[in-house]
């Protein structure tokens, strides 16, 4: 019925103008609604039967399914699920592989909010974890046994910039049938793209690099759409098996897409952390200057990186664009591109020369963030690490002078100027303490 002048004043509040002039804008549209009209009943029927259209924006809706097109082009993969953060976007990826009773293999060098995940949560589920060195490939090997479900690791290790070895640790799991999951956030699909090495499911948190801007959170699940389930099938009864009411299997009705379509159709929205239409918009907008920001943040971390180096006040740099890194030579291998913009400096003043730095910095801001326009500095110790042991921080190369900085797009002398002065007024007395 169309609102017109006849009909009441509550339902022309509700419903006039709603049928809008058709247009066909540049910038993609923000569908910010709850739900989809259907024309008819076989419409919906159809929705719901085969998955045609939209029908709500949880399962579906037409901004986030184009900010989803562009991450799986991009990251060269078959699919993509934007889901609410980073953090939803891992453990989407784990469940939709694992459960009770299943294992999996993880990098001991990992974001803290994953492990708290691995060793609080998952575990009450019954997912058992066991954590290896991220270079050690004979800990890989060693650690899998006819329970695991996954390999679990990032690209650039936090805190120590340890690259991993995407190819080498892919086919570890690739020659028992177990996926490696890769958190691609640090490196972005400018600088490396893990599917092209052998990785079955990449994840992002969008509210880093892709979004840029630091406004909104956001998380996405790239799989690669080459599921062998003759290969892989004996892991991953969910994905072989007849569905609860007798159906055909994610594997007969989608081939080698049945990872991801699981992901998309079981797993994340029935746990439902599902994006805004308005995150997706301005996390879609942010990707469209990501190489210019990344590349732009590669070259100012380099040049910040190299400037610390050199400064007496600074005892290291773990930066994996240095010479002096011990991944350098894997990582030229991998990031031929940039090195990606963020990395940790270890003061010789220890904890009161990390707080004056962090305290007195201008242009960089003190925040929990990283991957945004402007250059970002944390004290690991006291935030992200805080919950690790001693033994457990310093081999994440986590010490009490030790500051993680995430660089932006700004001008380089302004970024140099503003570490100079923090660090020109670092306490002399502990300083020198320190190098006696």
């Amino acid at each position: 019925m169309a609102a017109g002048a006849d009909t009441g004043f509550s339902t022309r509040q509700v419903h006039a103008g709603a049928a809008t002039a058709q247009a066909s804008p540049r910038a993609t549209p923000i569908y910010l609604t709850a739900g989809f009209t259907f024309s008819d009943l076989d419409e919906s029927a159809a929705h719901f039967g085969e998955g045609t259209g939209f029908g709500y924006s949880r399962t579906g809706n037409p901004t986030v399914h184009a900010v989803e097109e562009r991450l799986a082009s991009l990251e060269g993969g078959d699919q993509a699920v934007l889901v609410s953060s980073g953090q939803a976007a891992v453990t989407v990826a784990l469940l939709a592989l694992a459960g009770a009773g299943d294992h999996v293999v993880v990098s001991e060098h990992i974001y803290e909010g994953t492990r708290g995940l691995l060793l609080d949560n998952l575990a009450r589920l019954g997912v058992e974890t066991t954590f290896v060195d991220t270079d050690d490939l004979d800990a890989w090997r060693a650690a899998i046994t006819p329970r695991t479900r996954a390999l679990f690791a990032e690209t650039l290790s936090n805190a120590r910039n340890d690259v991993l070895d995407v190819a080498a640790v892919a086919a570890i799991g690739a020659a028992q049938g177990i996926p490696l999951v890769v958190d691609s956030t640090f490196t972005t699909p400018y600088l490396l793209r893990p599917i092209e090495h052998g990785a079955a499911v990449v994840v992002h948190s969008a509210s880093k690099f892709l979004a840029g801007q630091g406004a909104v959170l956001g998380g996405v699940i790239v799989d690669d759409g080459r599921f062998d389930a003759a290969a892989s099938g004996h892991r991953f009864a969910h994905l072989v098996q007849t569905d609860r009411l007798g159906g055909a299997s994610y594997a007969e009705k989608y081939g080698a897409r049945a990872r991801g379509q699981y992901i998309r159709e079981s797993v994340a929205p029935r746990f439902g952390p599902s994006p805004s239409p308005l995150n997706a918009f301005l996390i879609g907008q942010g990707i469209e200057t990501l190489s210019l920001r990344v590349e732009r943040q590669s070259q100012n971390a380099l040049a910040v990186a190299r400037w610390l180096e050199q400064r007496p006040e600074v005892e290291r740099v773990d930066y994996i664009g240095l010479d002096s890194h011990p991944h350098h030579g894997l990582g030229e291998r991998y990031l031929t591109r940039g090195f990606g913009s963020v990395f940790t400096v270890t003061l010789r003043g220890g904890l009161e020369a990390a707080r004056h730095v962090v305290q007195s910095v201008e242009v960089i801001t003190h925040m929990t963030h990283l991957g945004d326009v402007r250059s970002l500095v944390l004290h690991p110790q006291s935030t992200s690490h805080a919950a690790r042991t001693v033994a457990e921080r310093e081999r994440a190369g986590v010490f009490p002078g030790t500051i993680r900085l995430s660089i932006g797009i700004e001008d380089i002398d302004d970024l140099l100027a503003d570490l100079e002065q923090a660090l020109v007024r670092v306490p002399v007395l502990e300083r020198e303490t320190v190098v006696l």
